[in-house]
């Protein structure tokens, strides 16, 4: 019963972030109001930002089934959510003991080494322990081994991957009081370099002119509406009027349907950016609390959309440059004998927009098309790549679908095959390492203080 209720409460993003706020209002002492005040605009904020991103998800999931159907292509579908839920018929207790400890070890590296970052994006730390526990297990390693090794491993992501992207967020945002916290690393990562060295930052993608008879574009939401509606007619034509009017719209029309589509995932995406502005507004004040008192000068790692505000143009040109790419790669996975990978919506947009932000921060519009469209390959890529190392739950026509976890579980999958012994050994040296480089690095900044 515990074990549920830790696990029901550290992957629900809402309240796990709520709590932080909650434990950072105290450590300020804050009035009782200003704490409660506090604490339930993070979680309400919280609580908009999921229920935009399931407007987004349903919508995605109806323009999924109309491209498989148009287009007569089959294969895996990436999605974290449906391999997750999979995984926890056989890795629930593994899941749930790699998360908690994982969080702890994050904390514990960022008191004591100098990436003091808090990744408080819960339901990301949620797939990646079941994902790191799912390869441990079927590369033999079970237990207290497979617990406390994962959640060091876990840990160590949790501080590495926020540290890794930080300085183009610095870029994006203008400062250090936030991170993003989202295991999409990888491919943000490389949209930034992509941007840097091919694209112009001179010519921003919020610098577009717009004609003065086109000034309505600027308006994000019409802008998204419109461009999704586009993709939708494309779909819905393809897929043909009587499979939509039978088995998707219920008996509505099927070009109403599209069009209605169409709106409702631009306002899942409005619904998404007013949460994300109100739990940044809520989140880095309380969270000066942990910092202060915990991990002195710590970050808070955010979700992904976080960015979004700062960009909004790149958000929708890195959707649909990663979308271009996943398309492609479907055609291109055969000839590399690897499986096709069936372009999912939902990681194709809120990986795609992320890269898209982060290559325009680098390199203007250019960069954010080249680096989401860098995006776009990696992740239809990494996951056909993942297939063979997760088991009997590569049989299942889903998986992983951002970059981190196909990145992480390739690298400890093979490692395993070669020898569990490495496994256990280069996550420990890190941690060392980190811990050693921490002390050297205070006790400099002591001697020159």
């Amino acid at each position: 019963m515990l074990d549920l209720l830790m696990k029901d409460i550290l992957g629900t993003p809402a309240i796990l972030v709520g709590l932080f706020a909650l434990i950072g209002l105290l450590l300020q002492r804050k009035s009782a109001a200003d704490t409660v005040s506090g604490t339930l605009k993070t979680v309400m904020g919280f609580f908009i930002l999921s229920a935009g991103a399931g407007v987004i998800t349903g919508t995605l999931d109806f323009f999924g089934k109309m491209f498989e159907k148009g287009f007569h292509i089959q294969g895996v579908i990436p999605n974290n959510e449906a391999i997750v839920a999979l995984a926890q018929k056989t890795f629930a207790t593994e899941t749930a003991m790699i998360m908690l400890f994982g969080m702890i070890v994050n904390i514990i590296l960022a008191r004591f080494t100098r990436f003091r970052y808090i990744f408080l994006t819960g339901h990301h730390t949620l797939y990646m322990a079941c994902m790191i526990g799912v390869i441990l297990s079927t590369g033999g390693i079970k237990g207290v081994p497979l617990v406390v090794i994962g959640s060091i491993i876990l840990g160590l992501l949790m501080v590495l991957m926020p540290a890794l992207l930080q300085p183009t967020v610095r870029k994006i945002t203008g400062s250090d009081d936030i991170a993003v916290g989202h295991f999409g690393s990888v491919g943000y990562f490389v949209s930034g370099l992509v941007g840097k060295y091919l694209g112009n930052p001179k010519k921003s993608s919020e610098d577009v002119k717009v004609p003065k008879g086109l000034g309505f574009l600027r308006d994000t939401s019409v802008a998204i509406s419109l461009t999704m509606a586009i993709m939708f007619f494309v779909v819905a034509f393809a897929a043909g009027k009587s499979f939509i009017e039978s088995q998707l719209s219920g008996g509505q029309n099927f070009i109403v349907f599209a069009i209605t589509q169409a709106i409702t995932f631009a306002a899942g995406v409005y619904i998404v950016l007013a949460g994300v502005r109100l739990v940044i507004a809520e989140i880095v004040p309380a969270f000066k609390g942990i910092a202060d008192k915990i991990v002195p000068n710590a970050t808070p790692a955010l979700d992904c959309p976080a960015v979004f505000p700062f960009a909004p143009n790149a958000v929708i040109i890195g959707f649909l440059a990663s979308f271009v790419a996943g398309v492609l790669s479907m055609f291109l996975l055969p000839l590399f004998g690897l499986k096709v990978i069936v372009p999912g919506l939902v990681p194709h947009f809120f990986t795609g927009a992320t890269a898209g932000v982060f290559g325009n921060a680098t390199g203007g519009r250019r960069g954010a098309v080249l680096g989401s469209f860098a995006n776009g390959l990696i992740i239809s890529f990494l996951p056909a790549l993942l297939l063979p190392v997760l088991g009997s739950l590569g049989f299942q026509g889903t998986t992983f679908g951002d970059a981190d976890f196909g990145a992480v579980g390739i690298i400890f999958g093979n490692l395993i095959k070669l020898t569990p012994v490495l496994v256990y050994v280069i996550p420990i040296i890190v941690v060392i390492l980190l811990v050693v480089l921490g002390i050297i690095k205070n006790n400099k900044e002591k001697t020159a203080a």
